[in-house]
Order: structure tokens, then sequence, then C-alpha cells
């Protein structure tokens, strides 16, 4: 898993509209990277419209918030027509982002196990280093606390 300090390695996945975002285009920004199990399930809705209502803040703090799943882009378009979400997702079908980060993980669930996507939060500052991660993440209030983490994380 990567870690705070840890310069991410350049990516390029496309998003819901099949276009390819990379890292290296984006980079010099600030980057809220969310990981996400699936699109339109109860707490991955919540979050991505979350996030959407919150983007206003985010740009004004010269963010740009980016939610990755393993759905395709054909689901994400879906999803974010269905949910009217503003916010970027990119789809990571071979799993190789999530790799990267460890967030693909054994999970149990009423008494299965099986590999998934662990909710997890990275904040990427603008010369490519992880600035602030949370790992198994509860929706209810996370976007604030990522929020105001971005905002002292600029103080300094």
């Amino acid at each position: 898993m990567l870690n705070i300090g840890d310069t991410v390695p350049d990516f390029c996945l496309p998003n819901q509209d099949e276009e390819e975002i990379c890292l290296r285009d984006i980079k010099g920004r600030w980057i809220v990277l969310y990981f996400y199990p699936k699109d339109n399930t109860p707490g991955c809705t919540t979050e991505a419209c979350d996030f959407t209502a919150a983007l206003p803040d985010f740009e004004g703090l010269k963010a740009i918030v980016l939610g990755v799943s393993p759905d395709s882009p054909r689901k994400h378009r879906n999803f974010i027509e269905k949910k009217d979400l503003k916010i970027t997702l990119l789809s990571d079908e071979e799993k190789e982002l999530c790799q990267t980060f460890g967030v693909w993980q054994l999970k149990k669930n009423y008494g299965r196990e099986y590999m998934g996507v662990v909710r997890s939060t990275f904040i990427i500052d603008p010369d490519g280093k992880i600035a602030a991660k949370w790992e198994k993440v509860k929706v209810k209030g996370h976007v604030d606390e990522v929020k105001v983490k971005l905002e002292e994380l600029q103080k300094h």
C-alpha cells in the first residue's frame, strides 16, 4: 500500500466518457483520489453525492476529485446520469491502480470471503506525493474530513 510521502507512480485510466485521464496531465494540482467498491450501491452513492455536493469547495481549494472503481466507463456514465454526479469517475477494470494503492484486498461479508475494493481516500499533493490517506472509510462525514485535511495541508 502506498503511504504518506510516497510518490504516486504515473497512471492512465479511462473516465466515464472513455477519455484517458493520466496523472502526468493533472499533476501540479491537489488531487483527491477516492476508491470505492461499486457504482449504484448505497454507500458508494452517498459518497459520490457528498463529493459532488462539496465539489465547489474542493475547486475553491484548487483540487480535482477523482473516484475510482473496477466498474466500466459505461457503468460510470449510467451512475453519473442517474445520480446527477459532477465528479469524474475512473474505470480500473484491470484493478491495476487498486493494486498499486493497496486497496484491492480480501474482504469478508456474511461469512463469504472475496477480493474487492476497500473504500479508501488519498490526497495527492502538486508534486505527486501522497499527503494524506484514509483506509476502510466510513462514508458519513468523510467528505468533510477530507476537505478539512486539504485546507490544513494547504496552509503549510
